[in-house]
């Protein structure tokens, strides 16, 4: 696979307050715009405390909360620690205290990936089946999801898909369970290839520590083996990253607010 970025934006905020507003901006207009064509909307969460930030904004301000179609919304995650649901390093425990609990979402709605299963990979198989049932698809499709929210390692990694693992080679399935090395542990992470059929996909990147790794992403060489992230390249969607002024000092080709 080759990079293309005609349909990729990259923006410079202030601080990771100015990146979970925008993204909640963005949020409710996919949400609009999905509930119009088909009459839902679906998400996959990221963790992180940008995307932590965003989802509390989404409950707590009101006019955000307003705009929300809440009872027309099906909530997935972009990935998960082989953790229980109530551990402190679950994406579904953060998503759940940030925004889930606080939202008129019924359980239902809400999809998460079983990482308290002691195989990893009967809970990638399991998601992925519940993501086929969801989505009606036959074996060989991909879901498009209306949005998915990405954040990125300080080493160019996203959702779980890290450096040197096998999940980048991943072309067929939906999810899977990855072996990470350098963290000695399972996760279990949606492919490149659902992520890039998405309809929208949105990174949030702030700090210091990610300007190294988000300069080579976005502008050095095409070498996602060791980048992950720059798999991310939606075929028929939109691409916006929505950076901070320390992660993207270094960037030469960005738009800056």
């Amino acid at each position: 696979m080759t990079e293309h970025r005609a349909n990729r934006e990259v923006r410079i905020l202030a601080d990771g307050a100015a990146i979970a507003r925008r993204a909640a901006q963005k949020f409710v207009e996919a949400a609009a715009a999905a509930v119009n064509e088909k009459g839902s909307f679906s998400v996959a969460l990221a963790g992180g405390s940008t995307p932590k930030a965003l989802y509390a904004l989404l409950v707590n301000d009101p006019s955000l909360r307003a705009q929300v179609p809440w009872d027309k919304m099906q909530v997935f995650f972009g990935d998960e620690r082989h953790v229980a649901p109530n551990d402190p390093d679950s994406n579904f425990r953060m998503a759940t205290e940030a925004m889930i609990s606080k939202s008129p979402l019924k359980p239902a709605q809400v999809t998460r990936i079983k990482g308290d299963y002691p195989d990893a990979e009967q809970a990638a198989r399991e998601y992925e089946q519940a993501i086929r049932s969801h989505f009606q698809l036959p074996n060989e499709k991909f879901p498009r999801f209306d949005l998915v929210l990405l954040g990125m390692g300080s080493e160019g990694h996203t959702a779980s898909l890290f450096p040197g693992t096998k999940a980048l080679h991943e072309k067929e399935r939906i999810a899977v369970s990855n072996w990470v090395g350098k963290l000695l542990s399972d996760r279990i992470t949606l492919t490149a290839p659902a992520i890039n059929n998405a309809a929208h996909v949105i990174f949030m990147v702030a700090g210091a520590d990610k300007a190294p790794a988000l300069t080579a992403v976005l502008e050095r060489v095409y070498e996602p083996d060791q980048l992950p992230a720059q798999l991310i390249q939606p075929a028929n969607g939109t691409l916006l990253w929505l950076v901070d002024t320390a992660a993207g000092a270094l960037l030469t080709r960005a738009i800056r607010e």
